[in-house]
């Protein structure tokens, strides 16, 4: 534990200084004391109108029962959650207004960590954030259910926006929170003081922290499922490493372009200096991540690139991604409901 050293006055201090000094600290607390008040008025209204939106999750798997915490977003019972507590889940039921529902599960994604489910009911649903509009140091929200316990609210704030985590790399950036999440809360919403959802609660550590997928890459794959009835990935066939210098800011060169790709097919070529995918600015390799994540089989995205003195854009129609077509294999667990996906090293295959 960490000791504060004490304080005394210095010799030398006059007793006026001493007071006066004394006086403005006492100030100061007074003024500190206040400021919790509001920020507490503030978790206090956001808990009480988004907590009719979020729900607690019981189900079975192959290791018995669990439990975890899930959120509607529309006015039908569609609600998100963990992939822990409704990706690989038997006998769901979510409690609502004190009776518990029958759940199924329309859509669940591992490469994400989320579970997309579908409770028969007239829901209330929780309005979608905008987790760009986040910073370091941005106060926020969450509502689960710890244990057997009835919702609660913890507040904490944005400790970092992170690509990779353990050596390991995630498949989009993920939000980096200062919250202690407790088992049970997998799948509850992150929230900004407007109420509404900035990210999903997927990983947990120990040191009272933990990990969220922004909201935008979770709407993505709703997207998908209301589209297609599943997650569509795209992939254009290019693979991309980093260059000995910017070009335009971007780090990021084309290595190889893969036979019978749409890349291929588009004209993309070995050389070509990647400055944006999307509507992904591309600085560096790593920003490849971030645009892939956000590609959707079957539509035709611009790509911007450098070659020679020339920027092209191409508009490549995606093709579904290789990885697709085979399930991965479960991650690792560092808190039940709330695993932690890693992959070993970055897909910095567009």
């Amino acid at each position: 534990m960490r000791r504060l050293s004490s304080f005394s006055p210095a010799s030398g201090f006059s007793s006026l200084a001493v007071v006066a000094f004394f006086g403005a600290t006492t100030s100061l607390f007074a003024q500190a004391a206040s400021e919790p008040t509001i920020i507490s008025h503030e978790v206090k209204d956001v808990f009480e109108r988004c907590s009719k939106a979020v729900v607690k999750i019981e189900a079975t798997d192959q290791h018995g029962n669990l439990s975890g915490t899930g959120f509607f977003v529309d006015p039908t019972g569609t609600l998100y959650t963990a992939y822990s507590v409704g990706g690989e889940a038997e006998n769901i039921q979510v409690e609502f207004k004190g009776k518990k529902y029958p759940a199924r599960q329309l859509m669940a994604d591992l490469r994400s960590g989320i579970a997309l489910l579908k409770a028969d009911l007239a829901s209330p649903a929780l309005p979608i954030g905008d987790s760009a509009q986040l910073e370091i140091a941005t106060p926020v929200i969450t509502i689960g259910y710890p244990l057997d316990l009835a919702e609660t609210p913890s507040f904490g704030m944005i400790a970092g926006f992170d690509r990779k985590c353990f050596g390991g790399y995630f498949p989009t950036r993920h939000l980096r929170v200062n919250l202690p999440p407790q088992r049970g809360e997998g799948g509850a919403p992150l929230l900004n003081l407007k109420g509404e959802v900035v990210g999903i609660l997927l990983y947990s550590f120990e040191n009272n922290s933990c990990y969220a997928l922004p909201i935008e890459a979770a709407e993505k794959l709703r997207s998908d499922y209301v589209r297609f009835g599943e997650p569509r990935y795209g992939w254009i066939g290019t693979n991309v490493q980093e260059a000995s210098g910017p070009v335009d800011g971007s780090r990021a060169v084309t290595t190889e372009v893969i036979r019978g790709t749409p890349a291929a097919e588009a004209g993309l070529k070995p050389g070509d200096v990647v400055l944006q995918i999307g509507r992904t600015k591309v600085h560096e390799p790593e920003d490849i991540l971030e645009a892939s994540f956000f590609l959707t089989a079957g539509d035709a995205v611009p790509i911007t690139v450098a070659r020679g003195n020339e920027k092209i854009t191409f508009q490549i129609q995606a093709d579904l991604h290789p990885g697709s077509q085979t399930r991965l294999a479960a991650p690792p667990t560092l808190n039940r409901a709330m695993p932690l996906n890693l992959q070993s090293v970055p897909d910095r295959t567009p």
